[in-house]
């Protein structure tokens, strides 16, 4: 299938000859049903195709026979401005990820902005803007969540009522300014958290010029909603140490691609021992020194599938309905009323899997066919991932 350019499919949309339903839930992460029925980018029927109402709809899709699955989201990404990167210099990466699969992103701080501002004046101006921007700009439809202020020594209360006030909704990573003591960052995360600013800490050694170590007792006392790259960006603390963060926190754990790929199985794991599966969210944490990763999510899953031994089906759910739940998001699900931001997989062409999910679990990623966001085809066969058996087909719009 040629790649479809982008165009206004908002309107009544049905997806049929869903072969595989994954709905990103980790209580009932398969579906039994066949057909989904979008209007207006909001999904309002899932089931067996003779029950739904598919008549007067401005666009099909047939399926043939694919996994339907909620766009993945990156629970842990640094951008600046627009679709460019100057961590390593690099422009198209957030569209790039769509062809990984990724629908939304999520920032952890826009840290790599050249002469970045650590005055409070600057911070709060800069996370002001870059929450106004990306809410304007969406690179290839993707939706990017910024505008997450690095908290620095000298904010008071009253700064993170103004940045709540102006339309921030998260911080970045804490630990990555000066305030690097669990108790300063308790308060300033207390701070936050009163305004409906969300929080996420930096976890391991340091990762950029400025940061340093953040050791479990800091990640404790901070208490922050989401122990950001439980498995280290890039250095790791101990699988000791991760484990127990696991057992004394509720918090969110983040897994990521640019972390310990060992502590990352670790971490999965220790979150199934103590069944809290739901708190496991997945994210690249790119760009990074590492490079751009428009495969990272996929990669991830496979990882945690294959060498993780944990069922593929849940460990989509990691990046899809856990992290939509965890972080307020419309998205990520596919049940009624949620924006339908869709990625239609197969397994890739040769592959030793007979089937997608086998395939994933023998640590093979899937061939992407098409991407749909609120309810629009913003990308047909992925230029990213190996090519898929089955493409979908649009039959009319």
């Amino acid at each position: 299938m040629a790649e479809l350019s982008v165009t206004d499919q908002s309107g009544k949309v049905v997806i049929k000859n869903i072969g595989l339903i994954l709905s990103g839930d980790i209580d009932q992460p398969v579906l039994s049903a066949d057909t989904v029925v979008v209007q207006d980018g909001i999904i309002t029927a899932i089931g067996a195709y003779k029950d739904c109402d598919t008549g007067h709809s401005k666009t099909v899709i047939d399926a043939k026979g694919v996994c339907l699955a909620p766009g993945l989201i990156d629970s842990h990404v640094h951008p600046v401005f627009g679709d460019w990167t100057p961590r390593q210099n690099q422009l198209g990466w957030v569209e790039s990820s769509l062809h990984g699969g990724v629908t939304t992103m999520i920032s952890a701080g826009e840290v790599h902005l050249p002469g970045r501002p650590k005055d409070i004046v600057g911070l709060k101006a800069l996370a002001i803007t870059a929450q106004r921007a990306f809410d304007n700009f969406k690179p290839g439809g993707v939706k990017v969540l910024a505008g997450a202020p690095i908290i620095e020594k000298g904010m008071v209360e009253d700064d993170f009522r103004e940045l709540a006030q102006a339309g921030v909704k998260l911080l970045g990573e804490v630990g990555l300014g000066s305030v690097k003591a669990g108790e300063e960052a308790q308060k300033m995360v207390a701070w936050a958290r009163k305004y409906g600013i969300q929080s996420t800490i930096h976890t391991g050694g340091p990762s950029i010029p400025g940061s340093g170590l953040i050791d479990k007792d800091v990640v404790l006392e901070a208490d922050a909603d989401i122990i950001g790259h439980i498995n280290g960006g890039h250095t790791s603390l101990s699988e000791a140490h991760v484990c127990e963060l696991c057992e004394r926190s509720n918090r969110g754990i983040e897994i990521v691609h640019n972390g310990n790929e060992k502590i990352a199985i670790a971490a999965a794991k220790a979150a199934l021992e103590l069944k809290c599966p739901h708190r496991v969210i997945l994210g690249t944490d790119s760009p990074a020194g590492s490079g751009v990763q428009p495969l990272g999510i996929l990669r991830l899953i496979s990882l945690l599938a294959s060498l993780g031994n944990i069922p593929a089906e849940l460990v989509f759910c990691f990046a899809t309905g856990n992290t939509a739940r965890m972080r307020n998001l419309n998205s990520g699900l596919i049940e009624v009323g949620r924006a339908a931001d869709f990625v239609f997989l197969d397994r890739a062409q040769h592959t030793a899997g007979k089937t997608l999910l086998e395939s994933v679990q023998l640590g093979d990623i899937p061939g992407i066919g098409m991407v749909m966001i609120d309810g629009m085809v913003r990308c047909g066969r992925s230029r990213n991932t190996p090519p898929a058996t089955e493409i979908p087909v649009v039959l009319g719009h």
